[in-house]
């Protein structure tokens, strides 16, 4: 609240919006509403975002017109792209919905509309609901599933103690609360698969590193994320079992 444009134009950089939602009772902790609603939460933030992308498209929707009746082939794109997106924000669904082709994707993605970009759903929910969560994060996880969007449970207050402990009794303390790994961990994975994102390792004397690539990437492309002579240059790639 308060924060307007500035909040909107760090939400355009992002490839996704994670939306940390409270879902745990705590009569210690204040909610702006005073009521404890993740759904409703998340319902204020995506009007905002609606919103927002309705008066862009709208503003851009004339010059636009303007362009595809003067014969100019990829304003008529853009144009049949706005409208598809004016349809579905005008009825309160978020501008990802908008069904389009391969050849049209780079024109939507041009937009730069809020509620194009995917979803994650952070349930942060209280210690003793980490592992199985609870009834607040299982209707996140029914609205998620309806929307399009990924969820993941974690618990704010067990990973603030997990960063203040050295690494040896971090194993110790999770699985104590019955936790096989740290919520972040969890956290990652969703949001790389939510990016159709994975990870790759080049081995050597020296080093072992990792390296993010698109799933679906060949090896010549891997290469060129170290470095792009290595993709223009490529030879082969050498693989071990692990």
């Amino acid at each position: 609240e308060g924060l307007g444009n500035q909040f909107l134009a760090n939400i355009r950089e992002c490839d996704a919006i994670a939306y940390v939602l409270r879902c745990f009772e705590d009569s210690n902790i204040i909610h702006v509403a005073n009521r404890v609603d993740p759904l409703a939460d998340a319902e204020v933030v995506e009007t905002e975002l609606m919103l927002a992308d309705l008066e862009s498209l709208e503003k851009r929707r004339a010059g636009v017109e303007k362009k595809a009746k003067g014969n100019d082939k990829d304003a008529k794109t853009t144009l049949d792209l706005i409208d598809r997106a004016l349809v579905l924000l005008r009825d309160g669904k978020s501008a990802r919905f908008v069904e389009r082709s391969n050849e049209e994707e780079k024109a939507f993605q041009e937009l730069q509309l809020l509620t194009s970009k995917p979803v994650l759903y952070v349930c942060n929910v209280d210690e003793g609901s980490a592992e199985a969560g609870n009834a607040m994060s299982a209707k996140v996880a029914d609205y998620a599933k309806a929307n399009d969007a990924g969820v993941v449970v974690i618990s704010a207050e067990i990973e603030s103690q997990l960063a203040q402990l050295p690494d040896a009794e971090q194993a110790e303390y999770l699985e104590s609360l019955g936790l096989h790994e740290p919520g972040l961990n969890r956290l990652i994975r969703e949001a790389y698969d939510l990016l159709g994102l994975q990870t790759y390792f080049t081995v050597g004397p020296k080093e072992s590193r990792a390296w993010t690539i698109h799933k679906g990437d060949k090896a010549p492309q891997a290469a060129g994320v170290i470095h792009t002579d290595f993709e223009r240059g490529f030879i082969r790639a050498q693989t071990i079992a692990y």
